[in-house]
């Protein structure tokens, strides 16, 4: 471990994965630079003034701040080796490493908890952190999810800095680096199909679980993920018997109360799904010899991970909720959720990226055909695109033909405006997608045209703000 002040460069800070570890380094007296096209373009994002007033010193993506002085360089893994920036560092031989390569290096650092799984890492994450923090243990947290109780004025929140050796962290498969992490420990949620397919992300997992050091805390009631063997196994479930099995369970619409070992919890998320990452959590905990009478104590207290299950307007006739799913199993997990909330719901998808699109279309078919009642309807946005030379091949059309098929009520409409003119036929949204932020402005707007001074059969709810999705993130 360094232990001077470092000098180091992050371009594409914008991203959440990266403006993590950037806010991380700079908490802990790091000094820290900083680029993102989003802020050239719009240099009133939030996220612009927050990194600011953190410390950290943001300048234009051109490559004019470099110099020699800065230690290394860290870049988001969707920057082009074409830019200026990035020839410029080159040039001036400074090290360069990935997002991944540099969290890769900071976990073998710290006595690492690596989380993993192709669902629920966020908000496992963030859980386990917060928990640990209300327990004076002092941990150190890197997330790609932004924990609402860690969030300020001057932060963002998915990153936290403290005195201990514990770093938890948010283990993403999506670009294989996982398999460089040497944890201390990991936390194995799940295994459905999201970024590869299942084979090669259960070859990912595997090698993750056999560089670890300590325990590996895995999810019993999930098929695919007893194919994968190793040593030190730690159990939880809700099925199947496990160590940590919950008993009592009761799902409220808006939290779940459940047992374990006689001793009662309550959880202030909704679904099955969060019952499984507070298992997880509790069952990490528990073997690190904290009192599960004094997790309970606390665990109520965890709001979650911004964009997972926000619910931007609840006013006893309408709903408007907004949800990072994106992959059939986040869907059909948020999908069960609902409907122990309301009947008749409108959910409004965008997919992300023609290739993931291609990959899950059957399974994103399915999804919808197995969860959507007769009284719901899904209104499909336009695939996000991000950039780059993806083969663009297939479309929403593609996907609301199959669901069609199926039986059930569906639409692609292509411009948001056109949703906001017709928000009089359902009373419950669910907005949901991943890797386009202006989701959740965009679930605002919807909240807001509805409770305005405006009928919500107005033809004109064009007057409030409507974000657009950015061509490129």
């Amino acid at each position: 471990m360094i232990n001077r002040p470092l000098k180091i460069f992050f371009s594409g800070i914008g991203g959440s994965g990266v403006s993590a570890i950037a806010c991380f380094m700079a908490d802990r007296g790091h000094t820290v630079t900083g680029s993102d096209r989003s802020f050239d373009s719009n240099p009133a994002h939030p996220l612009y003034t927050l990194l600011k007033s953190n410390g950290i010193l943001i300048v234009p993506q051109d490559g004019n701040a470099l110099d020699r002085s800065f230690d290394f360089a860290v870049f988001s893994t969707a920057v082009e080796h074409d830019t200026p920036e990035f020839i410029k560092i080159a040039s001036l031989g400074i090290p360069i490493k990935t997002r991944p390569e540099y969290l890769a290096d900071l976990a073998s650092e710290f006595k690492t908890i690596a989380v993993a799984g192709t669902s629920g890492k966020s908000t496992t994450a963030g859980m386990l952190a917060f928990l640990m923090q209300k327990l004076g243990l002092r941990p150190n947290f890197i997330s790609g999810g932004r924990v609402k109780q860690f969030k300020t004025e001057k932060h963002p929140g998915n990153s936290l800095s403290g005195d201990s050796d514990i770093l938890i962290m948010e283990a993403c498969e999506s670009d294989g680096t996982i398999t460089r992490y040497k944890p201390e420990h990991v936390i194995l949620l799940n295994l459905h199909l999201d970024h590869h397919a299942i084979e090669v992300t259960a070859e990912m997992f595997k090698t993750l679980i056999d560089n670890k050091r300590g325990l590996v805390v895995m999810n019993a009631d999930d098929q695919k993920l007893r194919k994968i063997t190793t040593k030190n196994v730690i159990t939880f479930s809700i099925d199947y018997p496990s160590k940590y099995k919950a008993t009592d369970i009761i799902y409220k619409p808006w939290n779940t109360d459940f047992s374990l070992y006689g001793i009662h919890f309550t959880l202030s998320l909704p679904g099955r799904y969060n019952l499984y990452n507070a298992l997880s959590c509790i069952a990490m905990l528990s073997e690190m010899g904290i009192s599960m009478k004094d997790i309970s104590t606390i665990i109520h207290e965890y709001e979650g991970i911004e964009r997972r299950f926000d619910v931007h307007l609840n006013d006893g006739k309408w709903l408007v909720i907004d949800d990072y799913a994106h992959n059939p199993h986040k869907l059909s997990s948020l999908m069960q959720a609902m409907k122990n909330i309301r009947k008749g719901v409108c959910y409004i998808f965008q997919p992300h990226g023609f290739g993931p699109t291609r990959m899950m279309k059957e399974e994103y078919i399915d999804v919808f055909a197995q969860n959507l009642d007769d009284s719901d309807h899904l209104i499909l946005l336009p695939i996000l695109y991000v950039g780059g030379t993806a083969r663009k091949d297939i479309s929403s059309h593609d996907l609301a033909d199959g669901i069609r098929d199926k039986g059930k009520s569906v639409e692609v409409i292509e411009e948001r405006d056109d949703i906001l003119k017709i928000l009089h036929k359902w009373d419950n949204y669910v907005i949901c997608g991943a890797r386009d932020e202006t989701l959740s402005d965009f679930a605002r707007v919807i909240a807001e045209t509805l409770t305005s001074s405006h009928s919500p059969y107005s033809t004109s709810p064009q007057l409030l703000p409507l974000p657009t999705s950015p061509s490129r993130l």
